[in-house]
C-alpha cells in the first residue's frame, strides 16, 4: 500500500480512538499480508508514520492521541484481556506515600504475565499479581477521562508493594501511610 493510502487509512481509524496497532490489527486495516505487509511497515517505519514500541506493537505517530498518556494506552494494549492497574511505586508516588517519584517508568500490576518493556515513551514493568478479580476491581479507581490506565487505591497500592518479592518497601514514608494510605 501507498503511504499516503495508509495515513488515510490510519487516520480513520484515529479518529475513532486507534492509534496502537499490532500486525493483526494492522494486516485487517491496510488489507495486506505476508511480505507486502511486511514491506508496508517497515517503509511506513522509515518515513515516519508509525513506530514500533514494542513486540508487534506500532504506534501512529501522527495521532492527535500521542503524548503523555501514550505509555499508559501501551500497558493496556500490552496485556489486553487481563485485569491492570498502576500500583506499587508508581501508585505509592502519586499517593503520597512514597517521596521518589518514577520519571521514566511505570509500575504496574497485571494478572498477566511480568515483564518489562522499553518503550519510546518509557519503561513500562508488569508485575504478575496474585488476587481475585473481584479484589482488583474493587480496590482500583478509575481516572478517565485523565488517564486511560486505572490506579491501585492507597492500599491495594501499599499491599501489592509488601506482598510482591524484590519491591522497595525502604521508600515507604510510615508516616504518610499513618495519616492516608490505610
Amino acid at each position: 500500500m501507498r503511504t499516503v493510502d495508509a495515513i488515510k487509512v490510519m487516520s480513520g481509524w484515529d479518529r475513532q480512538g486507534m492509534y496502537l496497532f499490532d500486525t493483526n490489527a494492522l494486516a485487517l486495516i491496510l488489507r495486506e499480508t505476508g511480505d507486502k505487509l511486511r514491506a508496508t511497515i517497515k517503509r511506513l517505519m522509515a518515513d515516519g508514520i508509525i513506530r514500533r514500541v514494542a513486540r508487534d506493537l506500532y504506534v501512529y505517530l501522527l495521532s492527535r492521541d500521542v503524548g503523555a498518556n501514550t505509555i499508559y494506552d501501551i500497558a493496556l494494549k500490552l496485556r489486553q484481556g487481563r485485569y491492570v492497574c498502576e500500583s506499587f511505586e508508581s501508585a505509592g508516588a502519586q499517593w503520597g506515600f512514597i517521596s521518589q517519584i518514577p520519571t521514566d517508568r511505570v509500575t504496574v500490576a497485571t494478572t498477566g504475565r511480568s515483564g518489562e518493556f522499553r518503550t519510546p515513551y518509557g519503561v513500562i514493568e508488569f508485575t504478575h499479581v496474585n488476587r481475585p478479580a473481584l479484589e482488583i476491581v474493587e480496590g482500583i479507581v478509575d481516572r478517565k477521562p485523565y488517564n486511560p490506565l486505572p490506579i491501585a487505591s492507597e492500599k491495594l497500592a501499599l499491599d501489592d508493594m509488601l506482598a510482591a518479592k524484590g519491591r522497595c518497601v525502604e521508600l515507604i514514608d510510615w508516616e504518610m501511610v499513618e495519616n492516608g494510605a490505610r
